[in-house]
């Protein structure tokens, strides 16, 4: 429990509960810890695994989630060697702890609140994540995509990779919501070319993105903070 006590001030129960960030990790894990035991996970897989139900708050996501073989080390590699992240959404780029991937000398790149892209979309009569996944092109090659929020922006990225031969390290694709998100998230499952991490179903969303990405982030890097 995080609530261990409290006392009433000025006719007021102030509780008393733990307040280190890094206690609270800690205890977070410790809970999450037992419903991952049946799953066979390696010791990363169980990192992404908890961070990822850490941020959705919900336990529910452990028989969900999918993590292709080679997908963590493929991200890891791409990390260390500098490479690029593209994402779908600002969230998601506000989210990906920046100063961990500079070290590794990579950055962000969100394109979807761009003048050209909102033009792009209109003409085109496509998403705006859509046309912003479009526009970066080859520059895909080799980085990592981290999608959160748009099924098309995945659909796109599965058409670039099927037809336009582009290769990412590696896909996290964890759209929300309840049209096109179960679907694109079952295409990039079944595809076999790339890397990828994914979450069945409806659930996902930026935070998720954000969490499986920070999760190997910080395998490499232990001084995060």
């Amino acid at each position: 429990m995080m609530y261990i006590g409290g006392e009433k001030i000025f006719g007021v129960m102030r509780m008393n509960f733990i307040q280190s960030p890094s206690a609270i990790e800690r205890r977070s894990m410790e809970i999450i810890a037992p419903y991952l035991a049946d799953y066979n996970l390696t010791a990363d897989e169980i990192k992404v695994y908890s961070r990822i139900i850490h941020a959705a708050g919900d336990v529910e996501y452990a028989p969900l989630i999918r993590i292709s073989t080679g997908a963590i080390e493929s991200i890891k590699a791409a990390l260390l060697d500098g490479r690029d992240v593209f994402v779908d959404v600002e969230m998601v780029r506000t989210g990906i702890n920046k100063r961990s991937l500079s070290k590794f000398g990579g950055a962000v790149h969100c394109r979807v609140a761009d003048d050209e892209i909102k033009k792009i979309a209109v003409d085109e009569k496509i998403t705006r994540s859509m046309a912003a996944m479009r526009s970066f092109g080859r520059g895909l090659d080799g980085g990592i995509v981290a999608i959160g929020n748009a099924p098309t922006a995945l659909f796109e990225v599965l058409r670039m990779i099927e037809e336009d031969d582009v290769r990412p390290a590696a896909v996290i694709g964890v759209p929300v919501g309840f049209v096109g998100a179960a679907d694109s998230k079952a295409a990039l499952a079944a595809q076999q070319e790339i890397p990828f991490i994914t979450v069945e179903g409806t659930k996902g969303g930026s935070p998720i993105a954000v969490a499986a990405l920070n999760a190997i982030l910080y395998m490499l890097d232990s001084a995060r903070r």
